[in-house]
């Protein structure tokens, strides 16, 4: 598989107020295009942390990034970021929205704004186009916050905990469509998650992190023998309590 995203060495120290506190240490990774990655840690192992030195958003204290063998120094348009909350503008529409970052970069055009369209058709959001966030749905604001990032044709997204703000059966519903989507449009995709279970039923691999100082402990190939493979078609096959079992003891062992 053809590397996108290559991690070497990376560490990251905080200055606290007595000493330095080392948060990552010598993460090395390497990332296939379009795989699905989910990072899974003890709580304070870095993980987040992790996301926004690849993202560009906070700088590391060793080690170096490339995306495409290309050395990445800063941030990139390559790279696309969904956090926690969806941070839509409860004033602008659904269409607004999803057009924000487009504006934000310049790259506002009659060829991006007919991308934006189709995207919405695609994914079932266009008919609601007009609306605001206040009047969705939980997993219908998720999806438009998704298009918002894909608008800006990123090559591979973060997603920091996206799904946690959500109600469990929204969640699983979310996260099958989220996947879909994802998978339709080829992106490469990194998710931080608290849930084991969600990293096994969207994941090509899951990577476990130490406590902190965060390394990478183990790194988990998760495969399906199913047909059609999706989050919730996962949590049904045999395999997905082998899988838990796992990664909840290599868990449970750090702590």
């Amino acid at each position: 598989m053809e590397t996108i995203l290559e991690l070497k060495n990376i560490s990251k120290k905080y200055q606290a107020k007595q000493s330095e506190v080392l948060a990552l240490q010598n993460i090395n990774l390497r990332v296939g295009k379009g795989e699905f990655i989910s990072i899974i840690g003890p709580s304070g192992c870095g993980k987040s942390t992790l996301l926004s030195i690849i993202s560009g958003l906070e700088e590391k204290s060793t080690g170096e990034i490339y995306i495409e063998g290309r050395k990445l120094e800063k941030t990139s348009d390559e790279i696309g970021y969904m956090l926690q909350k969806d941070c839509l503008l409860e004033w602008r529409t659904i269409y607004s929205n999803s057009i924000l970052g487009l504006e934000i970069k310049g790259k506002l055009s009659k060829t991006t704004q007919n991308y934006v369209e189709e995207l919405l058709k695609k994914y079932n959001l266009y008919e609601f186009k007009d609306k605001y966030p206040s009047e969705l749905s939980g997993g219908m604001r998720q999806r438009a916050a998704l298009i918002r990032t894909l608008a800006i044709k990123p090559k591979i997204l973060l997603l920091d905990e996206a799904f946690s703000a959500l109600d469990y059966q929204t969640r699983i519903m979310v996260t099958n469509d989220i996947y879909s989507i994802l998978r339709k449009e080829n992106i490469t995709t990194i998710i931080v998650t608290h849930d084991i279970s969600e990293a096994i039923s969207m994941s090509d691999r899951v990577i476990v992190l130490t406590k902190r100082p965060g390394t990478v402990k183990d790194v988990h190939k998760i495969q399906f023998d199913i047909e059609d493979r999706t989050p919730i078609n996962c949590r049904e096959s045999p395999k997905f309590s082998k899988y838990f079992n796992t990664l909840w003891k290599e868990l449970r062992d750090d702590e």
